[in-house]
């Protein structure tokens, strides 16, 4: 007992909190690229068509949406630690659960289950890490919360290629079981319980409003591209949720204990800051997507062998966080830092639509790699800002304001995207033979680079001296790697 005592007193609440949330984020984000990889197994495994299996994706993203209003609330009423261990605990118990489904019926239930759990993690754990770290330091914060949401999604085509092909379709939703198991334990010893003071009471017209509005729309954007934009389900779906959202702005804005805190809008910095989240979202998500058609409809490469050439993404975001959080964040400033890195961003995901069937992988990978650097550089220096002038008490439902939309707008991203090549056709005939039209990759990558430039009018309404105490001096700097 008193060893124990002795190593919860040693590991401070910058770093628990980073273990957990870096972990339960890793899981929850990854758990969508590995379970599109193993869907046309798990389809054959249940004799169901290529439109029914996509079920299983869905009802993940309309869950995940529907649940995370109500994290913010959540996490201030019964403290972030109780929240995000119930939340991560929901979430690998689920997983578990999908592992053993034995029918197509039971599978979506299951992730219906997941996607509860997998609401409530991100905005609790990005409000505990922005408390636990003070505004000097939630440049290196950021750094952290970059290496889950960018890193995952590279990684999951990867392992699960790997775990498909080896093993089974299975493993692709056991394989959480341990990070969860892990994340808990170590949560559980380690992380502080903390409650705020007023939470308000729960806004249930709220909720029920912004979740089933997220929900309708998130499912008519994800069905949109499959079924086509003027199938009567999409749009009733995606004209229903926007009415939904339409009456929820309304009444939240008049609400004096709203679940989600739209007023926080008005805060021209953290407005700003979720502009350019969204619109990079949408460009980095939409091309991570369009690059898997790329690679396994395109070129007809195996779904292990197209993570494989994704993967330098991975590497790229890695050594940009590390770029943008030691040196360049300081040394350019968050407007110029935030602006270079969305310009960079827009150029290699241009430089994408030049891409062909006989292009070099290795050209290919240096694009992807240079890809993950730049996102890197927007996503560390965007989320230092977001929370630079929130108040601690607002720091809870402001990150839920925040995930709700960048769950959005990746969900926007592929779907236009993807759109885009349907209309041009992912196929046309030469010499009588069916082949891959690349014509349609590349209009896409431009419609992406186009959007990702649409980012940069809010990064120049950034003023640095709004956001100067979050820039760390060379004194706080040695604090930060000694803490």
């Amino acid at each position: 007992m008193g060893t124990l005592t002795y190593y919860q007193d040693r590991i401070s609440q910058k770093v628990a909190v980073s273990v957990v949330f870096v972990a339960a984020m890793f899981m929850s984000i990854m758990d969508v690229t590995i379970v599109n990889v193993a869907l046309p197994t798990i389809g054959r495994d249940f004799s169901v068509s290529p439109t029914s299996i996509d079920t299983i994706s869905i009802a993940y993203l309309v869950s995940l949406a529907v649940f995370i209003p109500a994290s913010g609330w959540l996490g201030d009423r019964f403290g972030g630690k109780r929240v995000l261990m119930a939340a991560i605990i929901l979430f690998t118990l689920a997983s578990a659960l999908c592992g053993t489904a034995s029918s197509l019926s039971e599978l979506v239930a299951y992730r219906v289950l997941q996607g509860v759990g997998g609401g409530m993690l991100a905005p609790v754990g990005m409000a505990m890490l922005f408390r636990a770290f003070p505004p000097q330091e939630r440049i290196r914060a950021a750094s952290i919360l970059t290496v889950p949401t960018t890193l995952a999604p590279a990684l999951g085509p990867v392992l699960g290629g790997i775990l498909v092909t080896e093993l089974s379709w299975r493993w692709v939703f056991y394989v959480n079981v341990p990070i969860g198991i892990v994340a808990v334990a170590f949560g559980s010893i380690f992380v502080r319980h903390s409650v705020e003071s007023h939470p308000g009471r729960f806004d249930v017209a709220g909720f029920l409003l912004a979740g089933f509005g997220l929900g309708l729309l998130m499912y008519g954007v994800s069905e949109g591209p499959g079924l086509g934009w003027g199938s009567m389900t999409v749009l009733s779906t995606i004209v229903l949720g926007v009415v939904l959202l339409v009456a929820m702005i309304i009444m939240e804005t008049r609400s004096s204990a709203p679940i989600i805190a739209l007023n926080l809008l008005g805060n021209r910095l953290y407005r700003s800051a979720n502009g350019i989240i969204v619109m990079s979202s949408i460009a980095f998500l939409g091309s991570l997507f369009l690059i898997t058609l790329y690679f396994q409809d395109g070129r007809r490469m195996s779904p292990l062998a197209s993570g494989l050439s994704t993967f330098p993404e991975a590497l790229g975001v890695m050594l940009g966080a590390q770029v943008a959080s030691r040196v360049l964040y300081k040394k350019l400033g968050p407007r110029r830092h935030i602006t270079y890195g969305l310009v960079a961003l827009g150029l290699s995901i241009g430089l994408m639509s030049l891409m062909d069937g006989t292009t070099s992988l290795w050209w290919s990978r240096l694009l992807m790699f240079a890809m993950g650097f730049s996102i890197g550089q927007v996503f560390v220096a965007g989320q230092a800002v977001s929370f630079a002038t929130i108040s601690p008490s607002d720091t809870g439902r402001a990150s839920t304001l925040y995930n709700a939309l960048r769950q959005l707008g990746g969900a926007i991203g592929v779907a236009v995207l993807t759109t885009a090549v349907v209309i041009m056709g992912p196929l046309h005939h030469i010499g009588g033979h069916l082949v891959a039209n690349f014509a349609a990759y590349r209009i896409a990558f431009l419609v992406a680079a186009v959007l990702c430039l649409g980012g940069i009018p809010w990064s120049l309404a950034i003023r640095d001296d709004e956001a100067a105490h979050t820039i760390p001096t060379h004194r706080q700097k040695r604090k930060i790697a000694d803490a």
